[in-house]
């Protein structure tokens, strides 16, 4: 399967800030879910102009957030939005596979995974996740700086693993993002 997305990294954050902006304001979600839009989706395959990386958290509807509408977005979701190989692996084959050229790490404002990292010892499963957001947090202790510690940190695997630095001159390019869930307004970093 070739390549089938021309949009560049520049162009895809200005279409998700102009969409962020339409969200801020709406009450319901402006992107197309048509039946055209479902069938053609269908019919020609997908063609994402971004990937987001992002919580699994309820309240954080990236497609909403951003106006986008069926296969505009290629969205990973995991609480924390931590790093692993299932994640890279997501991102690798929207790069490769189906041309996108921005990856977008979206934390959010009262994140549940970063409240337990700073402040409790889960056990069982969730562990897995809150031990990685403590090695990108640090002995940080406001939830709203280690959010933002954790969405750079996960940049940061993100930029190690794909070499983006020799990566942006052929245009894919990776950028943090934080969503403010009490006001909608999405704040890129």
């Amino acid at each position: 399967m070739g390549i089938k997305n021309s949009v560049s990294a520049k162009q895809a954050v200005s279409k998700l800030k102009e969409g962020n902006k339409k969200y801020i304001g709406a009450k319901f979600s402006s992107g197309d879910i048509s039946q055209d839009v479902r069938y053609k989706t269908y019919a020609e395959g997908q063609s994402p102009y971004a990937i987001i990386v992002t919580c699994s958290d309820s309240r954080v509807i990236p497609e909403s957030i951003f106006s986008a509408g069926i296969g505009e977005l290629f969205v990973i979701r995991v609480a924390g939005n931590v790093m692993d190989d299932h994640q890279l692996g997501s991102i690798e084959y929207a790069v490769s596979h189906l041309g996108c050229r921005l990856i977008v790490v979206l934390g959010h404002t009262c994140c549940g995974a970063v409240e337990a990292a700073v402040h409790h010892a889960p056990d069982g499963y969730i562990k897995f996740i809150t031990d990685e957001i403590r090695l990108a947090i640090g002995n940080e202790t406001d939830e709203e700086k280690a959010c933002l510690l954790n969405i750079r940190n996960s940049v940061s695997v993100i930029e190690d693993s794909f070499d983006i630095k020799r990566e942006e001159e052929h245009g894919l390019s990776v950028v943090g993002a934080l969503y403010h869930i009490e006001d909608g307004r999405v704040e890129f970093l």
